[in-house]
Formats: structure tokens, C-alpha cells, sequence
């Protein structure tokens, strides 16, 4: 390559950057479309959590740009396209195919307009099914049940709950009857409510018939079994509950060809509807999941992962256990896309974050305190005593279990602490006067005065502070930065690699074991600011895992000093050394909720005597 092609080659990477709309915009499009975030994710070759990314405030680079750029001004023009078409005159023919069998007051218009609000969790169905609230046909499935947009259109809208009408002739088809009465075997009359088969009425349903002047199919029904036609029921007075309070009784037989009496109660004004004794009709089972998504568990994604590795490296396990470990940072990421699939709330990958959460410099750390462990009794009893050192199973895998916060972190000041949300406080905790026995649960610190601590080290102070422990002050809340939090937003991805770690521990199967050792300790690791992984960046979150981890071996120590435990060191996430009879307390093995022994030596007077005179004798 020359000098000038290498200059060109230059200047063609400092081109100006495709246009992008505003993020608002982004989503805006993409939900009038009625396309999901995994459909456009998978054609651009990102994850969920990326796209949401873009969604929300972050802007992608480099070849991607311009397929997202290219996707959206398309998205654009083809909206626009159909709006202006929209705007044109209808024609009827058009209107009816577009309604896709949707019936009822709302029509096409109202159910798009109710579809572009729902977002995500609505998906148009080419063949209508059967409504999980009211049995009628609907176009439309939301949040994977299949139900009507419009409260006008369902059986179950306010007022309109199985009622049968007053002169037990119907229209068929659910073609309501002039008495307004309800469609014969099921059929839906005027109220859209499933019908109810009238006394003396045939409970096959017949064909689809035009009423007549008086509310009469003008092609009567051909019974299974010939029968003499009752007279029609006459109504009966609704209790306060909604049920009828006496049954029907017959009437004499009404003349042919003359108008029913109209149904007062059926043309009532709408009130809210009360369940009714009357037994439904049997529902078909709603379906379960979006169309595009033909699971809600993540699937077997770890075993075929180390198979193919075991494959491509012809059975060497070290060669497969090495590439495992190298991609273990987006098979993790794909993971938790996957164990996302259909859960209540999206993960927001890269929100607006605060300051204190932001590295000083390239090499520096941020302002949050996670409170580690580092903490070495300064005095033992007297006497030599067996010290166990105990080693703490899947911590980061344990602590993946704890309250995150969901969206953007939001200020306040005061000393109330909401436990509905998470996040970051600054503290001013309070003197931790048991040093000589148990480790301080905010770790060795130097300096003195408030500093910024997460929501498990908060919780925890919070709690061996409490009437229970009292241990401790509290401590006082200057301002927090937190959002809304669930403690199980990562708990299927969680559950995955557990299992997959208990199946491979059950197997002896050390390439998986390591794999996914890999995979959740360095999802945790990088889930910050690190060039490592791009998909997710959540700096309070990192904090908020390595934070709960450093509680739960805190706990662990606490729980063995009220056992009559001496405990004698703690240290980062899993080592734990204590005197006295551990196994009673904690179950030993190799599971996460177990303990395993790391080394076991001699501490005391008598050990520190042998090491004196050891050294005079040199």
C-alpha cells in the first residue's frame, strides 16, 4: 500500500457519521412498527440489551451505525408511506380485509391505535383466535394472551357479561336478534358476552342466518333431533350479585313474525360486571409466548457450547477448556439475553450514570466504597487451637442474587431509605466497636467521615444495627442515588449457571465447571467500564454484586460467631478461617450453598513458642 492509499484509507475512517433521529424517536419507530426488540437485534447482528442501549441515550459506531441508520430512515419512510395512505379515502373492500376479522364498536382503527400504545407486548395475529377473557374471536395478542384492544369489543366490557336476552330468539353468528337476546349454543348476541343456550333451544349451532324484522333467523336452524319449540323464557330479575335470583318460566308461545319485546336490561347503561354463577363455556388454553420467541427458558446454551469446543479441538480438553474460558464474556451475555426473553422488564444496558460512578482517570477508580473483607483477628484465646480455613463456593454466583436497580438512577437527599429501590448511598456510618471478634461489615477503612457505600453494605448495617443484632448505630443517609430495584432481575441467568454447574459437578465434568466459573466471574468484572464487554455497561451494578458477595461472607462470620464459633479471619469474597467445630454449622461439598475446606493449620501460644524456639536454635 502506498502512502496515499494509506492516507485515503484514513480519511475515508474519519468520514462524517450517518444520521442518526433522537433515541425517543429510535424506540418511537420501531414500536409503531410493531417490531420487537429481539427482530431488529437479530438483523442488525446485536443483542437486546445493545438495542436498548441505542434506545435510551447511547449511540452506536462504525459499520453498525450505518445499518441502524439505514434500517430507521427506512422504518421512517415506509410509516410515513402508510400514514399518508391511511389518510386517503377508504375503500370499503380495504377496510374489511384490514379489520382481519377484528368485530365489534373500537373497529381497525382503534385497535392500531391500542397496538402502537401496548409497544412490544402486542403481536397481530393473521388468523384470529379465540379471546382468554371473553371466548370471541381477536386479532390481537398481548403479553402472549390472546384478548381484544378495545373494552368494546370483548365479552367481558362493563355491563355486558352473560346476559341472555329476554325472547330467546337470536341471530346467528353471533348476529344479535332484534330482542338483542344472545346467539344460540355459545354464539355472542348484541352484548359480545358468550351466549347461553336458550330453554328449548337446539345446542347444535346453525348456520349463519340474517335476522328478520322480529329478531328471528329468517333461515331457521335444522335441529339434530326433531323437537317441539318452547316458549320463550321470561326474564328474570337480576339479584344484587349479577345472578338470576329464580329460574325462567315458560310463557305462552309467541306468534310468528311478530317483534320481540325489547330487552330493557340488555340496553341498560354500562355498570361494572360482577362474576356470575352462570358456568362459561370452556376456554382453549392461552397461549404461553410471543411468536417469535419459541421459548421463555433459556435453552440448553452452555452444554452445546462445550461440546462444540470439544469438537473443534478433537477431544483435547485443555485446548477446549482454554477457548471456553476466552469466550466466556459473550456466550455470558448471550446467556442473559436468553434467560431475558419474556421477563417483566427490560435490562437498560447503558443508562445515564452519576459521577460518583465514573472513574476518575483511565487507570483510577470511581467513588463507591464496596466494603471488602480484610480482616485478621488481633488476639486469639489462649492456648494452640486447629484453625480451618473455609472456602466459600460460587460467591459471585450467590451474590448475583440482590436487589439491582432497573432503570436510570435518580437523585435525593434526606435520611429515608425506600427498600422498594437500590442503589448508592453517601453514608456516615456509625463506630463499629467489636473489632476484636468480628470484622467491621464496612471493611478496613483508613479514613474517617461519610464516603458512598451500595445497597447491600447500606441493607447490611441497616440489619446487625436492628433490634435483633445491636450490634451498631445505624447509619445516617446524606443522598442517594437509586431507581426502582427487584431482587430478581438476573435470577434465571443465575439458575442456568447454577444448574449447569451442579450438573457438571455431578459429572466430574471439569471443562464445563471451569466454563462457567468463567462465565459469571467475569459478567460481574466487566460489566463496568471495560473494553472487554461493550454489551452492558451498569458501573452500579458491578458494585452492587461485588458488594453483596463481601455481605454474604460477612453473615457467614457473624453466624458462626453465634454459633460459639471463633472466628479468626476474613478475607475478600470466600476464605472464612474459624476454630471449633465448623460442621455443625455450615453443610460441607461443593455446591453454592456449601462450604469446602482450603487448608487447616495450628495458631496459638503454644505454635507461636515452637516458632521462637526454633529461631534461637538457628
Amino acid at each position: 500500500m502506498s502512502d496515499f492509499d494509506a492516507i485515503d484509507s484514513l480519511l475515508d475512517s474519519v468520514a462524517p457519521e450517518a444520521a442518526l433521529p433522537a433515541p425517543d424517536v429510535r424506540r418511537d419507530l420501531r414500536e409503531r412498527a410493531r417490531l420487537s426488540k429481539a427482530q431488529v437485534a437479530r438483523a442488525l447482528g446485536v443483542s437486546p440489551t445493545t438495542l436498548t442501549g441505542w434506545e435510551t441515550g447511547r449511540d452506536p459506531a462504525g459499520t453498525v451505525r450505518e445499518k441502524y441508520a439505514y434500517f430507521l430512515d427506512g422504518l421512517a419512510t415506509r410509516l410515513a408511506v402508510a400514514q399518508e395512505d391511511e389518510a386517503a379515502a377508504q375503500d370499503p373492500a380495504t377496510d374489511s380485509a384490514a379489520a382481519a376479522g377484528a368485530t365489534g364498536p373500537g373497529g381497525p382503527g382503534t385497535v392500531a391505535a391500542a397496538a402502537f400504545q401496548a409497544g412490544d407486548d402486542v403481536e397481530s395475529l393473521a388468523v384470529p383466535e379465540p379471546c382468554v377473557l371473553c371466548g370471541r374471536p381477536a386479532a390481537q395478542r398481548v403479553a402472549g394472551f390472546t384478548q381484544h384492544l378495545d373494552p368494546a369489543e370483548c365479552g367481558r366490557a362493563p355491563g355486558a357479561a352473560d346476559t341472555p336476552g329476554a325472547s330467546g330468539a337470536s341471530g346467528a353468528s353471533g348476529t344479535p336478534g332484534a330482542s338483542g337476546a344472545s346467539g344460540a349454543s355459545g354464539t355472542p348476541g348484541s352484548s359480545g358476552a358468550p351466549g347461553t343456550p336458550v330453554s328449548g333451544a337446539p345446542s347444535t349451532p346453525g348456520a349463519p342466518g340474517t335476522p328478520s324484522a322480529s329478531g328471528t333467523p329468517s333461515t331457521p336452524h335444522t335441529p339434530s333431533t326433531p323437537h317441539t319449540p318452547s316458549a320463550p323464557d321470561a326474564p328474570s330479575t337480576p339479584s344484587a350479585s349479577g345472578t338470576p335470583s329464580t329460574p325462567r318460566a315458560p310463557s305462552a308461545p309467541r306468534t310468528p313474525g311478530a317483534p320481540a319485546a325489547p330487552d330493557t336490561k340488555a340496553a341498560a347503561p354500562a355498570s361494572p360486571a360482577t362474576p356470575r354463577a352462570v358456568k362459561r363455556p370452556a376456554q382453549p388454553k392461552p397461549p404461553t409466548r410471543r411468536a417469535f420467541q419459541p421459548s421463555n427458558e433459556p435453552g440448553d446454551l452452555i452444554g452445546q457450547a462445550v461440546q462444540a469446543a470439544l469438537a473443534a479441538h478433537e477431544g483435547d480438553v485443555e485446548a477446549a477448556t482454554a477457548a471456553l474460558i476466552k469466550r466466556a464474556i459473550p456466550d455470558a451475555m448471550a446467556l442473559l439475553d436468553e434467560t431475558r426473553k419474556g421477563a417483566r422488564y427490560d435490562v437498560i444496558a447503558h443508562p445515564w450514570m452519576p459521577d460518583i460512578l465514573k472513574k476518575q482517570t483511565s487507570r483510577g477508580a470511581d467513588q463507591i466504597w464496596e466494603a471488602r473483607p480484610k480482616w485478621t483477628r488481633p488476639d486469639l484465646p489462649p492456648g494452640e487451637h486447629e484453625v480451618t480455613a473455609l472456602d466459600i463456593n460460587g460467591a459471585y454466583l450467590s451474590a448475583l442474587k440482590t436487589h439491582l436497580p432497573i432503570g436510570q438512577l435518580e437523585h435525593s437527599t434526606g435520611f429515608g431509605h425506600d427498600r422498594r429501590r437500590a442503589g448508592v448511598h453517601l453514608i456516615t456510618p456509625a463506630p463499629w466497636p467489636h473489632d476484636d471478634v468480628l470484622p467491621n461489615p464496612l471493611g478496613q477503612r483508613d479514613e474517617p467521615g461519610p464516603l458512598w457505600v451500595t445497597e447491600p453494605t447500606l441493607r447490611l448495617l441497616q440489619r446487625v444495627s436492628g433490634p435483633r443484632h445491636g450490634l451498631c448505630d445505624p447509619p445516617e443517609i446524606h443522598e442517594s442515588y437509586t431507581s426502582g430495584a427487584t431482587e430478581n432481575l438476573l435470577e434465571k441467568f443465575r439458575i442456568a449457571l447454577k444448574d449447569a454447574r451442579d450438573t457438571a459437578l455431578a459429572d466430574e465434568d471439569d471443562v464445563t465447571l471451569e466454563y462457567v466459573k468463567a462465565m459469571y466471574s467475569k459478567f460481574v468484572s466487566t460489566m463496568g467500564e471495560s473494553n472487554y464487554n461493550r454489551e452492558l455497561y451498569r458501573p452500579d451494578w458491578m458494585h452492587l454484586v461485588r458488594s453483596q458477595a463481601f455481605a454474604n461472607l460477612w453473615m457467614k462470620a457473624l453466624k458462626a460467631y453465634e454459633e460459639g464459633l471463633t472466628v479468626v479471619r476474613a478475607m475478600g469474597t470466600d476464605e472464612l478461617h474459624l476454630i471449633g467445630d465448623w460442621r455443625r454449622v455450615f453443610p460441607e461439598g461443593r455446591g453454592v450453598t456449601e462450604v469446602k475446606v482450603k487448608d487447616v493449620y495450628t495458631a496459638g501460644a503454644a505454635a507461636d513458642d515452637d516458632e521462637a524456639t526454633r529461631g534461637e536454635d538457628e
